[in-house]
């Protein structure tokens, strides 16, 4: 079986290099990434293995996904304040968090760019 070469129809559009700092973390500082591990985000498309970029600057609004932290470590979820804050899971099978001063519950960043990587390399 031969194959034939082609070029490809982004040739014309090519770059020198993709700077995916420059085009996805607004701060690079206050910026990390972290891996999820939970399906509590999957109507997000956040999935197990998803690679999210958190934002450490950024002050949390009503709707932003975010990572906070708990007495038992640490969560993504969507930040809800009306009527009252809580933490709320894009996946009806994960129990709401209700944010209580007194828990311990601490919004450590805002998730800016999610990563799902559709083919997993060996």
């Amino acid at each position: 079986m031969t194959t034939s070469a082609f070029p490809s129809p982004a040739a014309d559009y090519s770059e020198d290099a993709i700077d995916l700092v420059k085009h996805l973390i607004a701060h690079p500082s206050a910026t990390y990434v972290m891996r999820a591990t939970s399906d509590a985000m999957r109507d997000a498309a956040i999935l197990p293995g998803s690679l999210l970029l958190v934002d450490t600057s950024l002050q949390a609004n009503d709707g932003d996904i975010v990572v906070a932290r708990l007495l038992s470590g640490f969560t993504v979820k969507r930040l809800r304040l009306s009527p009252r804050p809580r933490l709320v899971a894009d996946n009806p099978a994960h129990p709401v968090v209700n944010i209580d001063e007194e828990e311990g519950i601490h919004i450590v960043g805002v998730v800016t760019t999610v990563i799902t990587m559709p083919r997993r390399t060996r």
